[in-house]
């Protein structure tokens, strides 16, 4: 992979999709392992299909989720507790991915 441009991630569907696509399905992946499958295939499906992923410098991405994650939800049955918990812990996963997938990783903390 080229190095990492912060500008180009500004218009990362153009330049980085592929590692975008990588990140987020090793995070689902991972996600899948360890939470109710259905949940996770729903909260994928649905919410973060509508998610954005930014750069915020110094190898640290953010991940904005549409306003009301739950109201996109539908399908499934779970708690709001059990959704913000699963989705805030998916959320980290996919951050540390992009992390991983961009070289960052290890050059943090």
């Amino acid at each position: 992979m080229a190095e990492f441009d912060p500008e180009k991630f500004e218009d990362k569907y153009e330049h980085y999709f592929p590692e975008l696509q990588r990140a987020y399905r090793q995070a689902f992946e991972t996600m899948n392992d360890a939470y109710d499958s259905e949940l996770v295939h729903a909260i994928d499906q649905q919410v973060l299909a509508e998610s954005e992923p930014f750069y915020e410098g110094e190898g640290e991405f953010r991940v904005d989720l549409p306003e009301d994650p739950a109201d996109s939800l539908t399908g499934v049955l779970v708690d709001d507790e059990k959704l913000a918990a699963v989705l805030d812990r998916y959320v980290e996963e996919i951050e540390a991915e992009l992390q991983q997938v961009f070289g960052f990783a290890d050059s943090l903390h």
